[in-house]
């Protein structure tokens, strides 16, 4: 069983000094997604990939995409991959957002899980991630046994799937995986690049198995120059 997590290619937050909520990829990031779908389609049949989900934001769905067309496979939106949502400021000034991300920083550790003022409170992201998470794993026969340590029970371990998803998304499922008490930093604790790939692979233990991190922000497939987070 092995689950591969893609963070979405560089997008444009900021056009004409204004903020843009759900934005598109920039030029580069359609070409970073280009080299990541050339990465985890080349030299692996279709059919070694079981599934591949995606985001329902728009930069998400772009780098998707070429992943889609190199696999010959209609598009598949799955809503629980959506980012934390921030506050409603498209079309302000760029330094509006700035000044959000540096307060919420400033705060002290235990204020910072309401996140930024008028968008969603990072515990309730977390939350909901985690809830997502857990009924989409048991509808593909994969649940965590009543156990201290984090131990699962998988229905088909060879079984690969890929998503498509967001630096929040893909650390918060990271965590969930692996065990990890959240914390409301998990972009900081898990630092993702864009169009970069993670693995977390199951292992067999005595009664189950556990899934080891055995690769973080990988993105080897994108020349170093061309490369950004």
């Amino acid at each position: 069983m092995e689950f591969v997590l893609v963070r979405h290619g560089q997008p444009e937050w900021v056009r004409d000094g204004l903020n843009v909520v759900d934005p598109p990829l920039t030029a580069r990031g359609h070409q970073q997604a280009a080299w990541m779908a050339e990465r985890l389609s080349g030299g692996q049949t279709d059919e070694s990939l079981d599934e591949v989900l995606v985001s329902p934001l728009v930069r998400a769905r772009q780098t998707a995409a070429p992943l889609y067309e190199l696999l010959g496979r209609e598009e598949r939106v799955d809503p629980w991959l959506e980012e934390i949502r921030d506050p409603g400021w498209h079309g302000t000034p760029a330094e509006k957002a700035e000044q959000a991300y540096r307060e919420m920083a400033a705060r002290p550790v235990d204020e910072r899980w309401r996140g930024l003022d008028d968008g969603e409170p990072i515990r309730d992201f977390v939350d909901r991630i985690r809830r997502g998470a857990d009924l989409f794993l048991r509808e593909r026969g994969i649940e965590r046994i009543q156990h201290d340590l984090p131990i699962w029970r998988i229905a088909e371990p060879g079984a690969r799937i890929v998503l498509v998803a967001h630096a929040g998304t893909n650390s918060v499922f990271i965590c969930h995986l692996l065990g990890l008490q959240p914390t409301p930093w998990e972009w900081d604790r898990f630092v993702l690049g864009h169009a970069s790939v993670s693995r977390l692979e199951a292992l067999p233990v005595h009664d189950g198995f556990t899934f080891s991190l055995t690769a973080l922000s990988n993105q080897e497939h994108i020349p170093p120059g061309e490369r950004t987070r």
